[in-house]
């Protein structure tokens, strides 16, 4: 099974150029401000801290997620959404053998949730990776959960 969340980068590029054209106009604004504070510069300070925190948010959030498990291996790739392209400065990938999956688990935080894979290696040794799946459908989550059980119950029949 393939899956991936490429439509929502265009959703991603939308969220990045209202956080730009707000603080534009958050700027320009600076009067507004003046019931908060009487001095301009406190309440600009303000207005870009919060601007800064939400677009690390929404940059920590924003992920690209890819599931293959059609043939011998299992791949899984995050990287980021905005240039991804030209830079994989923010890219993670596993690709393992159907054998080697141990178990999976996803975590549910309020805004943010993540895949955590258990496989083991060639030493018989644990190893746990985490993926953001936060920009994943509820339908394809479920599909790679089905997959990834179904993965799992072969290799314990086989043995």
């Amino acid at each position: 099974m393939r899956t991936n969340n490429s439509k929502v980068k265009n959703t991603i590029v939308s969220v990045y150029f209202i956080l730009i054209v707000l603080a534009i106009v958050m700027a320009t604004l600076s009067r507004v401000f003046t019931d908060i504070t009487s001095n301009s510069a406190i309440a600009m300070v303000l207005v870009l801290i919060a601007f800064t925190i939400i677009f690390f948010l929404v940059h920590r959030v924003s992920k690209y997620f890819e599931y293959d498990s059609d043939g011998v291996k299992v791949v899984i790739l995050n990287k980021g959404l905005m240039l991804s392209d030209n830079f994989n400065y923010r890219e993670k990938r596993i690709e393992f053998s159907k054998d080697d999956l141990v178990a999976f688990r996803f975590n549910n935080f309020i805004f943010y949730r993540t895949l955590v894979i258990y496989t083991t290696n060639s030493r018989d040794k644990k190893i746990k990776d985490t993926f953001n799946v936060t920009l994943l459908t509820r339908k394809k989550r479920r599909y790679i959960r089905q997959s990834l059980t179904k993965i799992i119950k072969l290799k314990h029949k086989e043995l």
